[in-house]
């Protein structure tokens, strides 16, 4: 036999019954089986009633489609923008992008790439199949981190309104 007390005569039968001789009577009563919470616990609790949830109201939307200094056609997607260095204005990042990549003098398994941060890194692959083995040989700096465009105030209110 095992020494657990599962088995064998140390099982204690389960009562309902609380300790208290008042309550013995309140289990004798038969439940109104038309409604299973018409009991005094279930009343007490239906008292407090709970708060209401209001979606927020995301804020009216603008249009923004600003056209880009650089080639002159219309900036479809202002979230992939980035800022002019000079003006603050928001321009393509393929413009930016094709820019940098025409004032930085690449050499063989060498390519511009975006690295965070308003940042763009001259990249040096070792093996260009292979793109996780790379070194950052220069890392140019496009928009300052201190300096937030004033285009980018009314975007930022619609990717997050909790």
């Amino acid at each position: 036999m095992s020494g657990n007390g599962k088995s064998g005569n140390n099982h204690r039968p389960r009562h309902r019954y609380s300790g208290r001789k008042d309550d013995s009577q309140k289990h004798d009563r038969k439940r109104n089986t038309d409604n299973f919470f018409a009991g005094e616990k279930y009343e007490r609790a239906s008292m407090y009633e709970r708060l209401q949830w209001t979606a927020p109201v995301p804020p009216d939307y603008q249009d923004i489609t600003p056209d880009c200094p650089w080639c002159g056609k219309p900036i479809k997607d202002i979230t992939c923008a980035i800022a002019d260095k000079d003006t603050g204005r928001p321009i393509h990042f393929d413009c930016v992008l094709g820019r940098v990549t025409e004032m930085v003098s690449l050499e063989t398994n060498d390519a511009v790439c975006y690295i965070g941060g308003g940042r763009f890194g001259v990249v040096h692959y070792n093996n260009p199949p292979d793109v996780r083995d790379f070194i950052i040989k220069r890392i140019i700096e496009w928009e300052a981190k201190d300096n937030s465009s004033d285009w980018r105030t009314p975007i930022s209110e619609y990717f997050s309104i909790t």
